[in-house]
């Protein structure tokens, strides 16, 4: 099961640890959903999902402010002895003696940011979503074109590589070359990224391993894309039909999720850069509403109807 530290939300939250005293380096978050424990404070605990990351706002926080003292250590231990992995106190909010108190009995992390409530829950929620993801590795290129996100796969030695680099020099941005990781972010996004160790480095066969970053600069490379275009190159079989209008999209499939597909036949003589440009452009006029394809086929049709309704004339 995928987790992330909570040393890593710590660093990527700047939280302050209020309980410094205590080990941190074991604890995990599992999943990416939070929990606001207002219903638990009152004294509700069925259906409590004890193992989300727990954040109190202004809201609970008030309202464990107005409990009795008795009615406080009640809650409060009942509360704190679930296997609770972390509460996060937002707007700069401290929690009283007694709950950092019985807290640190049970062994219970407390967090403290200064973010409004509503933000921290919405990046949190978010950046979760992205490390707690499904993932794949695939064997591809990805890149950056025109702001879609191009996933060039095929055979090895195919030229995805060198397909890559051209588009580099064109202004366009590698994210990852030979293993792409997949991540499935919803059931309409995925996000593509590099392993660590290949980040920013293209292989050519005769050359070698290309540092990207280094020799085109900051603004040729990206962490992460979204993966809205698959282009499969494919060596050209002449006995094979290839579509030639594209009324009908193809589709692949990567975590349950569609995206739109293109087999391109390789042939000498081929600029696969400028293909993946203009297959670029014309997805991204697509979802903006014009399909090429679909605009020649109504022209075909007016013209025939046209035609039609002359000879009917004469």
């Amino acid at each position: 099961m995928a987790s992330v530290k909570l040393e890593q939300i710590i660093d990527k939250m700047k939280l302050i640890n209020l309980t410094p005293e205590l080990d941190i380096s074991k604890i995990k978050i599992t999943q990416p959903d939070i929990n606001r424990p207002g219903l638990q404070m009152a004294g509700y605990f069925e259906h409590f999902e004890a193992v989300r990351l727990q954040v109190i706002g202004f809201v609970e926080y008030t309202y464990m402010q107005g409990l009795p003292e008795e009615r406080k250590e009640e809650i409060y231990t009942k509360f704190l002895s679930s296997e609770i992995p972390a509460i996060v106190f937002c707007r700069g909010l401290k929690p009283d003696e007694l709950f950092l108190k019985i807290a640190l009995e049970n062994n219970v992390h407390i967090l403290m940011s200064k973010k409004s409530t509503s933000a921290f829950m919405a990046e949190i929620i978010r950046w979760l979503n992205v490390k707690l993801a499904p993932c794949i590795s695939v064997h591809g290129v990805l890149v950056d074109v025109y702001g879609e996100g191009v996933l060039i796969t095929g055979e090895s030695g195919i030229g995805k590589s060198e397909a890559a680099l051209e588009l580099i020099k064109r202004g366009h941005r590698l994210v990852t070359d030979d293993a792409v990781e997949i991540r499935k972010v919803s059931d309409d996004t995925l996000v593509g990224s590099a392993p660590d160790i290949t980040k920013h480095f293209i292989e050519l066969r005769g050359i070698g391993i290309v540092d990207v970053k280094t020799l085109f600069g900051v603004s040729s490379v990206k962490d992460t894309q979204n993966i809205d275009l698959v282009i499969r190159l494919e060596d050209w079989d002449k006995e094979k039909e290839y579509d030639r209008l594209g009324l009908e999209e193809e589709y692949t499939e990567y975590l349950g999720n569609k995206i739109v597909c293109h087999n391109i036949p390789i042939r000498p003589g081929r600029n696969l850069a400028i293909i993946c440009e203009s297959a670029a452009i014309n997805h991204r006029q697509k979802k903006m509403g014009y399909n090429a394809a679909q605009e020649l086929y109504r022209r075909v049709q007016e013209s025939l109807t046209r035609r039609r309704d002359e000879d009917d004339e004469d």
